[in-house]
């Protein structure tokens, strides 16, 4: 297993970018995000489109996608967490087998600053109690005004 970092340095091919969506988009458990929304994010992260940037951490075997995380920077430190873990989606044959645990390492080794994940009450569990367990607590609960 081999953990590969894409960035506005390392960047992603078209081919590779569609890749990863699709690997996101049908791996996501609860509420799905859209292949359109999951783009957006990976083009953030690699900085194809404008922002701050981030990373796209790809752990793979053989050509395969295990697991991957997309994090976005935020760039307010200072009242919000300077990452934001958009996606981190295993695929289901390789959940609970240690997968999980060494790409969240390598995430939290790679990102400077905190981290912020959003859990939603339709993909809780396990997330929730995984991402707890390695340290993550709940400072919040966010509303939303959908328009």
């Amino acid at each position: 297993m081999v953990i590969k970092t894409y960035d506005a340095y390392t960047r992603l091919s078209t081919m590779e970018a569609d890749r990863f969506a699709n690997f996101l988009f049908h791996n996501q458990e609860g509420k799905k995000a859209s292949k359109n929304a999951i783009r957006k994010a990976i083009q953030y992260s690699t900085k194809d489109i404008p922002g701050l940037g981030g990373y796209v951490f790809a752990m793979e075997e053989k050509d395969r996608i295990l697991a991957l995380a997309v994090v976005n920077k935020t760039g307010m430190g200072d009242y919000i967490p300077e990452n934001f873990l958009v996606f981190f989606v295993v695929h289901r044959e390789h959940r609970n087998i240690g997968v999980e645990q060494r790409l969240l390492d390598y995430t939290l080794q790679y990102c400077k600053g905190d981290v912020a994940i959003h859990i939603t009450s339709d993909n809780q569990y396990p997330n929730k109690k995984f991402f707890e367990e390695k340290g993550f607590s709940e400072t919040h609960l966010e509303m939303r005004l959908n328009r």
